[in-house]
């Protein structure tokens, strides 16, 4: 386990220890797997995929052990990217759709005209509109996590950009969420579609969703996630080693996983 662990209150490390008995390692969480390590020879696509299936479900059963504060805490990957989020051209920032989801309800605002409108209520959007749902935003409406918008909205959408901006939600089409084919991008958000993009020290969180999901369905969203946030790298980074990959439930102390697997 990373030093985070030393630092967990002491009740919840009591009942952790209990949970895991002497399967808890006294290291930082070492690889299951030898291969793809720095200066060794990296495994064929299919052979990777084992390796890292094997590994994560060792890893996400410390993690789900870990969870003992009572509710079903929330279980999420975080990558420490080798780059310089500060750098425009080094930004990292895409979607990835999540086989099985976050285990949550999502609420999607779409603002659209007429018949683009009408096909994103069909499609299941929770509020819709143009520049009447712009004036409940700067009204202070914001019960909502993703918002999409169709071109010709957009204008009247400018407005709410000092509101939507710093909360990472004002619809750009290099994030995806300009969107043409509204039911589309509307049944996605529903589905599991989840953003990320990299924090200042390089950092991209993603939910993966709840310790009741069990590890193998946990570890499925774990692969599309990192598949996605490492493919969203520059192109000179692309097949490098990330400085840090750490799983960890809500409250629960950081596993730290073989980035080199990666």
């Amino acid at each position: 386990l990373q030093d985070t662990w030393f630092s967990v209150d002491k009740s919840m490390r009591a009942a952790c220890l209990r949970a895991l008995g002497p399967a808890l390692p006294r290291q930082p969480f070492a690889a299951l797997s030898s291969a793809a390590r720095r200066g060794r020879k990296k495994l064929d696509p299919a052979a990777a995929r084992v390796a890292q299936e094997a590994h994560l479900q060792e890893a996400l059963r410390l993690v789900r052990a870990c969870a003992v504060r009572g509710y079903d805490e929330g279980v999420s990957v975080d990558v420490h990217l080798n780059v310089d989020a500060k750098r425009t051209e080094e930004r990292v920032r895409g979607q990835v759709m999540l086989p099985h989801g976050q285990g949550k309800t999502v609420r999607v605002a779409v603002f659209a005209r007429g018949a683009d409108a009408d096909a994103a209520r069909a499609a299941g959007a929770d509020l819709v509109g143009a520049e009447e749902l712009v004036a409940e935003v700067l009204a202070g409406r914001l019960d909502f996590e993703r918002v999409l918008a169709t071109p010709d909205a957009l204008p009247a959408l400018a407005k709410a950009a000092r509101v939507l901006g710093p909360k990472g939600l004002m619809p750009n089409p290099k994030r995806g969420t300009v969107v043409t084919e509204v039911a589309a991008a509307v049944q996605q958000a529903k589905a599991g579609q989840v953003e990320f993009r990299a924090q200042n020290q390089g950092v991209v969180m993603v939910g993966l969703g709840k310790v009741s999901f069990g590890a193998d369905r946990l570890a499925d969203n774990a692969i599309a996630a990192l598949a996605a946030v490492l493919g969203a790298r520059p192109d000179r980074f692309r097949g490098k080693p990330v400085h840090r990959i750490t799983l960890s439930s809500t409250n629960g102390p950081g596993i730290d996983l073989d980035h080199h697997l990666w």
